[in-house]
């Protein structure tokens, strides 16, 4: 099994600060060469399944999301599981609690004739199912643009402040940097809770989001052959997307190698009266990758990622045990098909 030094996790952090960030200043920032930086990314890739992708922000995709949980047998869950990975409308598609429960997140349109056509009509139909439970989703606390604190530990905030410097200057793999880093359509803007407007994507936008969904890092020239575009054009679009906060990078790696053995789902109950307080809190966490509030009956899920299962187990009873948690259900991950945009499966 491949194992981390201080230098591959130098470089997963600083793709996780700006995703695109030229190796040359990455080789800079940790202290070596250039085509040191590019052999480590290239073997973390082949070994590790490193994948830095690009995501629309849902406020700029007009979708919704959607925490689904399944229950099937367990002759036909592992089917269930590829079959809901390979879709393009899912992410974050787990399977829990013994074998028999997949949890995923689903992507839908919130209009138009296919809206909520997983939900409604394909998965009903799917056979083997024998339960399912929809949560959605209203509010991230930890997760999509905010990284796991696991994998963001290594550079120090000098580093780390350079690299997002370089960022706004528009340094990437565009400049000759060499090879190609955890979640709303139409023509105007609806207003943010703050009162400022919200960047819609349009066409243009989504023809080179699909261009960096599977690798983020293509170069300026790729993205320009890949959207009929000009490598200028595409790197002033970018820009403005970024600027705007249209789009987030997110980092996909095995946990495992980060020093991770037990990945579980906490579902929590909590009087609404108290729900932004606790989930605020569990945020600042360094054992989960993800906070977010949803609808149903347990309207707080996170994702826990330890050590090992003592660490759960200490976790669970030291810094979860707060008073307006009401009930909280543990469903350990079995194993992961999909992630935020990367099949996991053949």
């Amino acid at each position: 099994m491949l194992v981390l030094d201080d230098l591959d996790r130098g470089l997963i952090h600083a793709l996780q600060v700006d995703a695109r960030a030229s190796f040359t200043l990455v080789a800079d920032i940790l202290g070596c060469s250039t085509q040191t930086v590019v052999r480590r990314y290239r073997r973390l890739s082949a070994q590790a399944g490193l994948r830095v992708v690009a995501l629309p922000a849902p406020r700029s995709s007009g979708t919704h999301q959607w925490f689904v949980r399944l229950t099937a047998a367990t002759r036909t869950a592992h089917d269930i599981a590829v079959a809901l990975a390979r879709r393009s409308d899912t992410s974050w598609v787990r399977l829990t609690s013994g074998g028999t429960e997949i949890v995923a997140i689903i992507h839908t349109t919130p209009t138009g004739p296919d809206a909520h056509a997983l939900l409604l009509r394909d998965i009903p139909r799917t056979a083997g199912i024998t339960a399912v439970s929809a949560h959605y989703l209203l509010h991230t606390y930890l997760g999509g643009p905010t990284a796991w604190r696991g994998r963001v530990d290594t550079l120090d905030a000098a580093q780390q402040a350079r690299l997002r410097d370089e960022s706004v200057t528009g340094t990437g793999p565009g400049t000759g940097a060499g090879t190609s880093t955890g979640t709303s359509t139409g023509t105007s803007t609806a207003g943010t809770a703050s009162g400022e407007p919200v960047y819609l994507l349009t066409d243009a936008d989504r023809l080179l989001l699909d261009a960096l969904r599977d690798d983020a890092r293509l170069s300026y020239a790729e993205l320009a052959a890949a959207t009929g575009s000009t490598a200028s054009t595409v790197s002033r679009r970018l820009a403005e997307l970024r600027a705007r906060g249209a789009l987030f990078f997110d980092v996909d790696i095995d946990p495992s190698l980060l020093g991770v053995t037990v990945s579980a789902l906490l579902w929590m109950q909590i009087a609404p009266s108290h729900l932004d307080a606790v989930a605020t809190e569990l945020a600042g966490h360094h054992e989960l990758a993800v906070v977010a509030a949803t609808t149903g009956p347990t309207n707080l899920v996170a994702h826990a990622l330890c050590r090992d299962a003592e660490e759960l187990h200490h976790y669970l009873t030291r810094k979860v045990a707060l008073d307006a948690i009401a009930r909280i259900e543990t469903a350990p991950v079995l194993r992961t098909y999909k992630a935020a945009a990367t099949l996991r499966v053949g």
